[in-house]
């Protein structure tokens, strides 16, 4: 067997999100050094950058917890954005990691060197070198704004939802809302009781799931606090509930748990006295085949005498509203672009160079694509937390970013024991891996007639198509063969 390459390794994190600060600490609790490299001032990702109204995430509280950081102060079921924001801040500074980052320094290039290292340069000129690099980039980063004339023209404030203007007054006032995704509907839910008038602009209606806001007792989180073992087991119970459950069974679009959904959608809109708005927000396409919406108050929102709904097309942008195609001017004071992101940046803009001189925007020239969505040919010792074709949607993340992490430091540890020279996957393995994927992907719920952020520019739906389980299963074994530079 080949002797160690890298007896004590050091790593680049690159975020200092949910993912990143999972990987500082599994790093400082390995005992490897690193640096965490963070573009803004504060640690938190998404949770950081988004804080509009009603914010919240639609994934159980419980199993949005790092595993070896269950928390027992939830307040509610599905707990809003400021708790969880809270949440990793404490989890950061609880394992002393939060001073080991660099913050308001963004990284700008990554680059392979001869001598077998990466060489990470920020925007403030910053160089150092590390033997591996992880990019905890996530992908709701990058707001994607709407391709709409004179966007540019509106003469009241105007603002992405990720990026949420605290100084404009809502109350009483005209706001337009362009957007009926997840972020959409929590909006309408938040502003409803508070604006003089809230015009949506919608532009396909959403499968929207009725679910009960469901607050935790005081009595409920002490038990948590003092039985670590509840804990646990309600942290086991919701992750096989949501993941190999609920989440594993919305990939087949002819499963009886989507007919269910779609049945208990179906009964909250035919309580809709109002025909008009009815039929405006029910969906022609099959639940599922867009990332299903959860909310407690969207029905109850959108029949308030303040809401309405807009499904004439946008026109174009005047500085005094929203023009929309049949002629009409909706007026505003406000308005809010809640048009998502641009969900194939990940590390971009940043420069990725990897062996002999491979630049990963010429590989991803056409699209993003990863082996087992953490690893790419051409770029040595290079991870990927909740990359291309992860399991995303009504998946926990913070699952998939654990499950993702062992995988890389069970690959780092055969680098380190001799049994791999370095970590990268074959041309073939990830060839075969796509082509297996895509075939799989064909046949979700996501490609059943409709137009989503899954969908790639083909068509066909970029997010891991086979079961959770499976996705467990990859991630505990990794495949040796799959990678060069085996040692016997």
């Amino acid at each position: 067997m080949a002797q160690p390459t890298h007896a004590s390794p050091t790593f680049g994190i690159i975020g200092a999100g949910m993912s990143g600060i999972l990987a500082a600490i599994k790093l400082q609790e390995a005992g490897y050094g690193f640096t965490v490299f963070e573009k803004a001032d504060r640690l938190g990702g998404t949770w950081r950058d988004n804080s509009y109204p009603g914010i919240a995430c639609d994934v159980p509280s419980h199993i949005y917890s790092y595993s070896f950081a269950l928390n027992p102060e939830w307040s509610h079921f599905a707990s809003p954005g400021s708790e969880i924001l809270e949440y990793f801040e404490g989890v950061a500074r609880r394992y002393g990691v939060d001073d080991q980052i660099r913050f308001s320094d963004p990284v700008v290039r990554c680059t392979w060197t001869e001598e077998e290292r990466w060489e990470v340069e920020t925007a403030a000129g910053h160089i150092e070198t590390f033997d591996f690099v992880i990019a905890a980039t996530g992908i709701l980063h990058h707001p994607k704004l709407p391709d709409i004339d004179g966007l540019d023209s509106f003469a009241g404030p105007m603002f992405h939802s990720a990026r949420w203007d605290h100084d404009v007054a809502l109350d009483g006032r005209r706001i337009g809302l362009i957007g009926t995704g997840s972020t959409g509907v929590q909006i309408t839910g938040a502003l409803a009781p508070r604006v003089g008038r809230l015009s949506v602009f919608q532009r396909t209606a959403q499968w929207v799931v009725p679910v009960e806001q469901v607050a935790y007792s005081e009595e409920e989180k002490q038990t948590f606090r003092t039985d670590a073992d509840a804990l646990d087991r309600l942290h086991e119970e919701l992750t096989q509930a949501f993941n190999d459950g609920f989440g594993t069974s919305i990939l087949d679009g002819e499963s009886e748990m989507v007919d269910g959904i779609e049945a208990r959608c179906r009964e909250e809109l035919a309580a809709i006295a109002d025909e008009e708005l009815r039929a405006k927000i029910t969906p022609t396409y099959r639940a599922g085949c867009k990332r299903l919406v959860i909310s407690h108050n969207w029905y109850d929102a959108v029949q308030a005498e303040t809401v309405e709904i807009v499904t004439d097309s946008i026109e174009r942008i005047e500085p005094e509203g929203v023009r929309t195609a049949d002629g009409r001017l909706h007026e505003l004071d406000v308005l809010v672009l809640a048009t998502g992101f641009k969900v194939d940046s990940f590390m971009r803009p940043m420069t990725i160079t990897g062996a002999d001189g491979v630049d990963l925007d010429d590989v991803w020239a056409q699209r993003p694509s990863a082996y087992m969505a953490i690893t790419l040919p051409g770029f040595p010792n290079f991870f990927m937390l909740n990359g291309p074709n992860s399991p995303v949607g009504n998946f926990s993340l913070i699952q998939t970013a654990e499950l993702q992490f062992e995988y890389a430091m069970d690959l780092v540890e055969r680098v380190v024991s001799g049994q791999l020279s370095r970590i990268r996957p074959t041309e073939d393995a990830a060839r075969r891996f796509e082509d297996e994927r895509v075939d799989a992907a064909k046949n979700t719920v996501w490609a059943t007639g409709c137009n989503s952020w899954y969908l790639d520019d083909r068509g066909i739906p970029f997010a891991w198509p086979f079961p959770f389980e499976r996705f467990r299963r990859e991630m505990a074994e990794p495949r040796l063969g799959d990678y060069e530079g085996a040692n016997a």
